[in-house]
């Protein structure tokens, strides 16, 4: 077993992870967001984005550029979330709907780097 690819994999899965919960809470309750699962969100994808710089694959530069999609999309999502909460009126509905669609598209993205490792994984075993 390699720890390195161990690591590599838990914290892919991690991001898919922590972006779900965010969203789904956002969709189940959406006045209920909560700041700390995006920031989470946000850490965690940024720990993926470091660690797949050393891989000079095909599939690791795909994999690189998907995780830097979904650092993008959750940092306009906390953006967003920062212009709107030291606004004078607040977040509403407009603003929690392209912050939860934010992070849908980085859900996406997570979701297509761990169908690509599994595929890298899938091929290495051959």
């Amino acid at each position: 077993m390699n720890l390195e690819k161990v690591i590599f994999a838990f914290f892919i899965i991690l991001a898919l992870s922590v972006n779900t919960g965010f969203f789904i809470s956002g969709l189940v309750a959406p006045d209920s967001l909560q700041a700390i699962e995006l920031a989470l969100s946000i850490i965690v994808s940024l720990i993926c984005t470091v660690l797949k710089f050393g891989d000079r694959t095909q599939f690791g530069s795909t994999v690189l550029a998907s995780s830097l999609v979904v650092d993008l999309l959750l940092i306009a999502a906390a953006i967003l979330w920062g212009v709107a909460s030291h606004s004078g009126a607040g977040i509403n509905h407009a603003q929690t709907a392209t912050i939860l669609s934010l992070a849908g598209g980085a859900l996406v993205a997570n979701f297509l780097s761990v169908v690509l490792l599994i595929i890298e994984t899938s091929q290495l075993r051959r």
